[in-house]
């Protein structure tokens, strides 16, 4: 009897003390939620799952409603972060039919330039940017993608990956009337070689020459008379201490300017991967003619701030992130 008593006070205290047992109102939506309206809403707009449960929850499960208001959410956390420095990245490259084209995709960590959903971003922005006339940014951040702009894929990723991501520069090569090929190096150096006659094999051959050797200029041609002469000027001035006689020095100088030349324009270099002839000579062999090149690098030319480990924590602690 005792006990049975005992144990009555004791589920009568319990339920007194229960959350349950309280006046806060359990919302009735937030029980409408299931598993796979959540996945839904993750697989569409790549939030976190906490996220996806909460605006969910406000809108009584309508997951289109739901991924709008996240969308919505999206574009002010991509807009805050675009003041970051995006530095790191890749470089995409796609061709459709003559025109190759390289896009330069910025983020700013290596570890997300390496993401799976980062990468497909950077390879649809450069089939988008091959799809185009001209290398336009705006036309191609308004260029459909899978039934949206290139834009709003863009913000999307930023807020699922919660980095700031920029579509930073277009290069594009080829017409109808020549040949082109490009060449990727580790998703960091992008080259693009265009050529009359030949192969697109052939132009990614000499693309992977370039990435290698990094020429100033394509051909002698190619050089502008101003770099000529500051570089005449340069070489001048070292040998102008030697005493040697006046045309002898002229001689030194035109020397060392041409090996100058033939170091820094594609068509004069040793061919890199057979080093037994030029570039010019490789070209020759297979009825080509060499047009132009263009070369970029991912980050070239974006300063890059210094970190501040200690500044960056106190930062993070105090919610400015």
């Amino acid at each position: 009897m005792k006990l049975s008593f005992a144990l009555a006070l004791m589920a009568t205290t319990a339920t007194a003390f229960s959350p349950i047992a309280t006046n806060t109102r359990v919302s009735t939506s937030l029980n409408a939620v299931t598993t796979a309206q959540i996945k839904e809403l993750r697989e569409v707009t790549g939030a976190g799952m906490m996220d996806c449960k909460k605006v969910l929850n406000q809108f009584d499960g309508d997951v289109a409603a739901a991924a709008e208001e996240l969308r919505k959410k999206g574009l002010a956390t991509a807009d805050k972060k675009a003041s970051r420095v995006a530095a790191e990245g890749k470089i995409a490259m796609a061709q459709v039919g003559g025109k190759s084209v390289l896009v330069e995709v910025n983020c700013e960590t290596d570890f997300v330039a390496k993401d799976d959903s980062f990468s497909k971003f950077a390879d649809s922005a450069a089939l988008a940017a091959a799809s185009l006339d001209s290398d336009d940014m705006v036309a191609l951040m308004a260029a459909d993608v899978g039934g949206s702009s290139l834009e709003d894929v863009r913000t999307n990723l930023v807020s699922k990956i919660g980095e700031n991501i920029q579509v930073r520069r277009i290069a594009s090569r080829g017409s109808d009337s020549s040949t082109t090929g490009a060449y990727i190096h580790m998703n960091r150096i992008g080259v693009l070689v265009e050529i009359e006659g030949g192969t697109s094999e052939l132009c990614t051959d000499v693309a992977m020459h370039v990435a290698a050797m990094n020429p100033l200029y394509a051909t002698r041609d190619d050089v502008p008379a101003e770099d000529i002469e500051k570089e005449r000027e340069i070489l001048t001035a070292q040998v102008a201490e030697s005493g040697k006689p006046e045309e002898i020095i002229k001689k030194m100088v035109e020397g060392r300017l041409n090996k100058f030349l033939a170091e820094n324009c594609l068509v004069d270099q040793t061919y890199v991967k057979t080093n037994d002839r030029t570039v010019q000579k490789l070209l020759e062999e297979n009825g080509a003619k060499m047009i132009g090149f263009t070369r970029i690098m991912v980050g070239e030319g974006i300063e890059k701030k210094a970190d501040d480990f200690a500044a960056e924590v106190a930062s993070m602690a105090a919610g400015n992130v």
